[in-house]
């Protein structure tokens, strides 16, 4: 019997990527490994600005995680030990 991988969704706005953002990102990794954030449009319009923000919260939370973009929507993956 295949386990589902528990899943979590958060929204990035017009303020971006802020401390609060990634504070609620690292306690949300404790009890999730998947996580999909939407980035509004009124936040950027350019996809290559969403590949930025993706890199940037991988830095910010210590490199431990991986990510995939799809359109406007960041999968971001928790990598084992």
């Amino acid at each position: 019997m295949k386990q589902r991988i528990q899943e979590m969704s958060f929204q990035i706005g017009k303020s971006g990527l802020t401390e609060g953002v990634l504070q609620s990102l690292e306690l949300a990794f404790k009890n999730h490994k998947v996580l999909r954030l939407s980035v509004l449009k009124n936040a950027v319009r350019d996809k290559e600005k969403v590949k930025e923000i993706a890199t940037e919260i991988a830095e910010k939370l210590n490199g431990r995680y991986s990510y995939r973009i799809i359109g406007f929507t960041i999968v971001m993956r928790k990598l084992k030990k």
